[in-house]
């Protein structure tokens, strides 16, 4: 943890929340306490992993980090995943952050179908 956010947040090197989830490939001298250490990935370098992947498949699309965290939680809400949820797992301090994703999955939210109605058609 760099060294004010250590100050500030004494446990979160222990909370997996602060983890990161792409470790970089060799172990490097941390510059203020000369410890070796794994260090994570920078997110430019993550960003054009990801462009480098979707050239390599052949998708004709564009696509980045941020567009796969979007369709993620698109997805979530379209499946019918509870937006408090859903704010949850993006770590949005704000709900109405979150509702941006109720316009893009709209047109299908108009076709969900109810619990209620797959009681009716067992009946």
């Amino acid at each position: 943890m760099p060294e004010a956010l250590d100050r500030k947040y004494p446990n979160a090197a222990k909370e997996f929340r602060w983890q990161w989830f792409f470790p970089m490939a060799k172990h490097s001298v941390n510059p203020r306490t000369g410890k070796v250490m794994r260090h994570h990935v920078l997110d430019r370098a993550l960003q054009n992993m990801v462009k480098r992947a979707i050239e390599k498949a052949g998708v004709n699309k564009h696509g980045t980090c941020h567009s796969f965290r979007h369709a993620y939680a698109t997805h979530l809400l379209e499946n019918g995943t509870d937006i408090k949820a859903i704010q949850e797992l993006l770590g949005h301090s704000s709900i109405e952050t979150t509702m941006i994703y109720t316009h893009v999955a709209q047109k299908k939210l108009a076709v969900v179908e109810s619990p209620l109605d797959k009681l009716e058609k067992a009946g």
